[in-house]
């Protein structure tokens, strides 16, 4: 359970259930390390955030919708970094990808706040934050993804253009 929305965690995953554990059997502990590890310390930086920008019952979650577009800020620059410019570590991806970005930013404590949002009677508040996220998240992700290439484009023409 999550302790500020008192909502499950992931309630699509149920460890008692032998299918959904077998992923586990197959994943290297290595992978694993560098996602619970990510996901640690990607979980606190988001605490962080939501501790020092806390909100009001009715009011809107600035420091979720926040931390839920940079974090997708950042996964399309990490994304344009790693697919197109470096040959990165195998565990790169799993360690800030997965577990860092995965655990900062928060999609279940975003759409459990929107049912707080229409319970405590604030539904034109929740509309707009549950639009509005997934808007703004979007234009992030695209945000990223076109500011890292364009940078980095930059820095190769500048490159090719002193090896020349």
């Amino acid at each position: 359970m999550s302790q500020s929305t008192g909502l499950p965690t992931d309630p699509d995953v149920d460890l008692h259930v032998a299918s959904q554990r077998r992923e586990l059997s197959r994943t290297p502990r290595a992978v694993l390390g560098a996602v619970a590890l990510g996901g640690a310390l990607g979980a606190l930086a988001r605490y962080g955030l939501a501790t020092a920008w806390p909100h009001l019952p009715g009011g809107f979650p600035w420091a979720t919708f926040a931390t839920n577009v940079s974090g997708c800020l950042l996964i399309g620059i990490l994304m344009v970094l790693i697919t197109e410019v470096w040959s990165a570590h195998r565990l790169v991806r799993p360690f800030l990808g997965v577990g860092v970005l995965g655990g900062y930013t928060t999609f279940s404590t975003y759409t459990g706040e929107v049912q707080q949002l229409v319970a405590a009677g604030a539904a034109r508040t929740g509309l707009v934050y549950l639009a509005g996220t997934v808007l703004a998240a979007l234009a992030a992700v695209y945000a990223g993804v076109s500011a890292a290439r364009l940078v980095t484009r930059r820095r190769r023409r500048g490159r090719r253009k002193e090896a020349s």
